[in-house]
């Protein structure tokens, strides 16, 4: 037989001296490429997503959407790679996303997004503030996170221990963005006293005006002198609360009048906007599951391409180190996220699957070609893989729980190759026909050629995998790559390594004592009773056909009739999930914590809790989820977080999505007792989307839609399975407009921007400087305000005064000066909160989101039955609503819905 290439390289390495170099080699350098290779909880995705904040002070929610939003959508649509643009215009202010292809460079993105924003700078309405523009990407997401407690400190001084160990964090290599949540910054509030403000004539612009000119400090220049040059510095910085209070506002009856004479200065912790707690659940024994203990926690996330096991190594043996000197006694430091861990333990329970994966194939292979046999498998598999490993690192890839996924996915095809050869191998040395080298180069060159092309076509029917288009190509890619990859060292294995292992292994008896012939063995009878009737008898195979078209009539049967459920992904295993609040805007602070702490007091006697902590008015450390989602965006007094840590799984027997569903319906009713609107939200198993049912309701106008809405909102609510109902509308919320009249205002001097600005000072306060301190690692602000007492009703206001700045005969009535109370220059109307407008791609939407729980778990299914429900819907125009599934619909002149959320991510698979 002519030698083919698999005969050729048999030939070439069989008997070669450097063949067992080879793969000595590949198996070390593939060991080193595995600990070498950065371990993380997520594939890395490159989906550019940069968010730009717009501020337009004064601006109601349309005029903001009209002069800002609209236009800049506009201009981001024109950038080449830009795939979405979302906005959300409200008062004051507008915030704008934009997406970018999955794949993009994120800095040429985020390049061409800043050229386009400067180049029409000259555009913008006058008096809009220029844009803070953020990139976000995966890496923003805090990798570990350590919660400060203290039965024995506040928040104030947990927030300073913390922001001492961030900054000695800093110096770790690798490491990224290290933030704090919770606590209260240091601040020098100059508190007002409206009496003796009225009394001294003095105002609080004039305050400020006063302290932020002698919080003033400049080189002034140099000059020479007798061949030397000297440097001049002039006027000095607020050093001290003391240095505040001696500040000179103003003068009285010729005398100065100080700052502390007409406002009281506290030099301390900033007035209370939030409130963050610790404490313990049910599964953390011989700890109190009633106290609660003021909190803060630090964030640590990683540069792009870190190990996060290493760098949260690195952190904790760092923190040890701080005990005792930064850290003080009395001040307790508790892991609540390892992401670093987590994706260590993953790597090494997939390593482990795929060690017991390799070791089952070595003991079936046995069975069959005897131990030999079997250790010539087992010794093939891991170089495979080790070179797989290689390419994983020299790629860039990291080792994640999809890359490991791809090797065990193909570990019971990349055997096969090998099999092959030692096999027939074997069955040529049993014949005996032939020299133990002519025999096994024989066996090679004979399966050779049909075991390349089984190869490749293998990666013919995985490879279509890469194109896999939408946020989920990035989850799928190291699949079909790495399977691929180990194919084809398989290949490159069984023709070069396998054979030299078969020949030294393989014994050419191994138990017969007479020439091998196939026909007597057991496998050969069983095929030939089985398969050679239905080969000669046309009717038996046709019936033999027919059979199996029924089983694939039923397979695919039990689709629709939900014996299998379709969905992108199962659910994950983790040891945590969140629960977050939104109390109807215009709830206190207080409020929100007295709802907050409810829930929290049925969630730690849950038996699966080992830890929460509780967020009010300010958002939890975001995971993947909540970069997405935007929940760092989370900080209005409405608004709560709870993060709650679960025990180990081997540590319980309910996972955590049962878990989730479990502990809902108990929430759900605690927070209807506050009319608040609460999910809970657990880690997706693949990409994150807004919710997992979206509904984006166009149409001509927000009243319409919002009409729409509301009716879909309650489909969503009456359809069984369907939970965590809620629509980005927000509840009415009462506002007092103080409307200037500016005739009476002008005859007594007075402008509207000091009504609108001492208004903003008295109940918002003002930052009107820095403190200039080295001690201090976070900015410590200069801020006025008025006393709470003195700004709880709007009947408080009539006792703030502005003062008259004389415009000539305008003002012969009322000389310069004089203090004029607001309560005569206003007139208070009550009106309704401007609510917040959406837009997707240059459209007005408004979007109605829910999440799936119960017996059927897919998104589908429930989107399915809901649709006869909406079709069903009176529409003004006595039209019928079809929801869209693949594409937004092409006009707005009438409503229209389309479904989003884990379903587009579906459909762009």
């Amino acid at each position: 037989m002519r030698e083919g290439i698999a005969g050729k390289l048999a030939r070439l390495f069989i008997n070669s001296k450097l063949t067992p170099l080879l793969m000595l080699t590949a198996l070390l350098i593939g060991v080193l490429a595995t600990f070498m290779t950065p371990r993380e909880e997520e594939p890395q995705i490159s989906v550019p997503l940069v968010d730009l904040y717009f501020s337009y002070p004064g601006g109601s929610a349309r005029e903001v959407e009209e002069r800002v939003a609209k236009p800049v959508e506009k201009y981001l649509t024109e950038i080449e790679g830009v795939k979405y643009v979302y906005s959300t215009s409200q008062k004051d202010f507008a915030l704008v996303t934009v997406r970018y292809e999955v794949g993009d460079d994120t800095e040429e993105s985020l390049v061409k997004l800043w050229a386009t924003i400067m180049k029409n700078m000259d555009r913008m309405p006058q008096g809009m503030q220029p844009p803070l523009v953020k990139k976000v990407t995966i890496d923003d997401v805090p990798v570990l996170t350590l919660t400060f407690w203290s039965d024995n400190y506040g928040p104030y001084q947990l927030r300073k221990v913390a922001a001492q160990v961030a900054d000695e964090l800093k110096s770790i290599p690798d490491i990224g963005d290290v933030n704090l949540n919770g606590g209260l910054k240091r601040q020098v509030r100059i508190v007002l006293d409206p009496d003796a403000l009225q009394r001294y004539r003095i105002t609080p612009l004039q305050i400020a005006s006063q302290v932020r000119a002698s919080n003033s400090q400049l080189t002034a220049g140099t000059f020479q002198q007798m061949n030397r040059e000297f440097t001049v510095k002039t006027g000095e910085f607020l050093k001290s609360a003391d240095d505040v209070r001696n500040v000179i506002v103003g003068l009285y009856d010729s005398e100065p009048v100080y700052l502390d004479d007409v406002a009281d200065v506290f030099d301390g912790p900033e007035e209370v906007e939030n409130y963050t707690f610790f404490g313990y659940g049910a599964a953390s024994s011989g700890e109190s599951l009633r106290a609660e203990y003021p909190a803060v926690t630090l964030t640590v996330a990683k540069r792009k391409g870190t190990d996060a096991t290493a760098l949260a190594d690195k952190v904790l043996e760092k923190v040890d180190t701080l005990r005792g000197s930064v850290i003080t006694s009395g001040i307790n430091v508790t892991e609540t996220r390892n992401y670093g861990e987590t994706a260590s333990e993953k790597v090494f329970t997939l390593l482990e699957h795929l060690i017991g994966a390799i070791i089952a194939v070595t003991i079936v292979v046995g069975l069959f070609l005897g131990w030999r046999g079997g250790l010539v498998v087992f010794a093939s598999v891991p170089i495979t893989f080790a070179l797989t490993l290689l390419v994983y690192y020299l790629f860039d890839y990291t080792l994640n729980r999809v890359t490991l996924f791809a090797l065990i996915f193909v570990t019971g095809i990349v055997v096969d190759d090998s099999i092959i050869i030692a096999e027939n191998i074997h069955r040529h040395l049993s014949m005996r026909r032939m020299p133990k080298l002519q025999a096994a180069i024989a066996a090679i060159n004979e399966v050779g050629n049909p075991t390349i092309l089984a190869t490749f076509t293998v990666i013919a029917s995985v490879l279509p995998m890469v194109f896999v288009s939408g946020l989920m190509g990035p989850y799928m890619s190291p699949m079909p790559i790495g399977a691929s990859l180990a194919m084809i060292f398989s290949l490159f294995v069984a023709l070069v390594g396998t054979p030299w292992l078969a020949y030294r292994l393989l014994k050419a008896d191994d138990g017969h004592s007479e020439e091998y012939d196939i026909r007597k063995s057991l496998y050969y009878k069983v095929f030939d009773k089985t398969l050679s009737p239905l080969i000669d008898s046309w009717w038996k195979t046709a019936l033999a056909l027919g059979f199996v078209a029924l089983l694939l009539g039923g397979a695919i049967s039990m689709i629709p009739l939900k014996m299998v459920q379709l969905k992108m992904l199962p659910f994950d295993n983790k040891s945590e999930f969140q629960v977050i609040v939104d109390m109807p805007e215009g709830t206190p602070l207080e409020e929100t914590a007295r709802a907050t702490k409810d829930i929290v007091s049925y969630l730690r006697g849950v038996p699966e809790v080992k830890d929460y902590q509780y967020y009010v008015g300010t958002h939890a450390p975001i995971n993947f989820n909540g970069l997405v989602r935007h929940y760092y965006l989370r900080q209005s007094d409405n608004m709560a977080d709870i993060q709650v840590n679960l025990v180990h799984k081997s540590q319980r027997s309910d996972q955590s999505h049962d878990i989730a569903k479990r502990v809902r319906p108990m929430v759900q009713e605690i927070a209807a007792r506050y009319d608040a609107n609460v999910k809970v939200v657990e880690v997706p198993p693949g990409p994150p989307v807004l919710s997992t049912i979206v509904a984006e309701v166009y149409g001509p106008d927000q009243a319409q839609q919002i009409m729409l809405a509301e009716q879909i909102k309650a489909v969503m609510e009456s359809t069984p399975g369907v939970v965590d109902v809620d629509w980005m509308v927000e509840d009415d919320e009462k506002v007092y407009n103080l409307v200037i009249d500016k005739q009476k205002a002008a005859f007594r001097g007075i402008t509207t921007e000091q009504v609108t600005n001492t208004l903003r000072m008295a109940l918002e306060g003002t930052e009107v400087g820095l403190l200039h301190t080295d001690t201090e690692l976070e900015p410590v602000g200069l801020q006025i305000r008025l006393p709470l007492a003195e700004r709880a009703s709007i009947l408080d206001l009539s006792g703030i005064f502005v003062k008259s700045q004389g415009m000539g005969s305008m003002t012969t009535r009322l000389p310069a000066g004089e203090m004029i109370p607001l309560s005569e220059l206003v007139t208070v109307k009550e009106e309704l909160e401007d609510k917040s407008i959406y837009r997707k791609n240059l459209r007005d939407v408004v979007y109605v989101t829910a999440d799936v729980a119960g017996v059927t778990e897919s998104p589908v299914y429930a989107m399915l039955e809901m649709d006869e429900k909406i079709r069903q819907l009176e529409m003004p125009g006595g039209y019928a609503i079809s929801p869209l599934y693949t594409s937004e619909p092409f006009t707005d002149e009438q409503l229209a819905v389309k479904w989003d959320g884990e379903w587009q991510i579906t459909f762009e698979v």
